[in-house]
């Protein structure tokens, strides 16, 4: 598991969905020794009220399923930085 493995697999099968709300994911940073996986949620995503939501639920339950070694998903998103900062921590 590398960091373009796990980039690639978020662009082709979260993107998509996060697209169709005006938002995406990219990775901020990846530990391939320690499997910490830092992302960053942008567009429609960024200071979303769901945006916590989506992350643990949705986002998260995709990349254990096809990464299960990951030891931790952060997000690192400064949901309050947003145009429409919504974000309820």
């Amino acid at each position: 598991m590398t960091r373009a493995d796990v980039q690639s697999f978020i662009n082709e099968d979260i993107n998509p969905a996060l697209e169709s709300h005006g938002g995406w994911l990219k990775i901020h940073e990846f530990n391939e020794d320690t499997r910490e996986l830092f992302v960053e949620m942008g567009g429609g995503c960024q200071g979303c009220s769901s945006a916590r939501y989506t992350l643990k639920v949705q986002i998260e339950s995709f990349l254990r399923e096809e990464f299960p070694s990951l030891s931790s998903i952060v997000d690192v998103t400064d949901h309050e930085a947003g145009v429409n900062p919504f974000y309820q921590g």
